[in-house]
């Protein structure tokens, strides 16, 4: 088992930060807010910890889970502290109505976050195709990434894997764009009959 970070205190936080701990990872929580960051932690249990804004995470595995118009920001912020993790970029960036994204092909958040990322750190993209209570439950899910750096997906391929998510690679950096996409297509699952509890999944044979 790991250690995984999570730079955020919302339900996303939890949800992912809740779900590895019943699987046996150590999850820290980081906010700018520390009795936010506390209040995250305590939902999470399982010995969930607390880290420092801005100081190098505990996890090698550092999930950003922010809105999407501070998550450059914040990778910024922390600038060489996160030199050599995997980050992993989880937003949305919905337009107003959530009909479509205001990201443009080559600038998905997850590349905007690799221009500015330090040293060796490597940038996916993930979990933004599936709804915080759906990732929430204990069942067997699917989940679309894509990265820069084969040994990072494979790496975020084995965690998938022991939280009980089948990993589904979609390719490198250039594909991050288009998973911006995949979760507008579950935002019209949801509002046309599939409800909030719709998951995206692939048959392979």
């Amino acid at each position: 088992m790991t250690t995984i970070s999570i730079i955020g205190t919302g339900n996303m936080a939890t949800a992912i930060g809740g779900r590895a701990a019943a699987h046996g990872h150590t999850v820290e929580i980081i906010g700018r807010n520390p009795a936010k960051a506390q209040a995250a932690a305590d939902r999470i249990g399982h010995g969930a910890t607390v880290g420092t804004y801005g100081a190098r995470p505990a996890g090698d595995l550092v999930f950003v889970a922010v809105l999407y118009q501070n998550a450059v920001d914040v990778v910024t912020e922390f600038g060489e502290a996160l030199a050599g993790k995997v980050l992993v970029d989880i937003t949305n960036p919905f337009n107003a109505d959530g009909s479509g994204v205001v990201t443009t092909p080559g600038h998905s958040v997850a590349q905007q976050i690799a221009a500015v990322a330090p040293s060796g750190m490597r940038v996916l993209k993930a979990f933004n195709t599936i709804f915080r209570d759906v990732l929430a439950e204990a069942t067997p899910l699917d989940a679309l990434f894509a990265g820069g750096d084969a040994q990072a997906r494979a790496l975020f391929a084995e965690f998938l894997t022991s939280i009980g998510i089948r990993p589904l690679d979609t390719g490198g950096l250039e594909a991050t764009y288009v998973l911006e996409w995949a979760a507008i297509l579950l935002m019209g699952i949801a509002r046309n009959g599939g409800g909030w509890g719709a998951a995206l999944a692939a048959s392979i044979r």
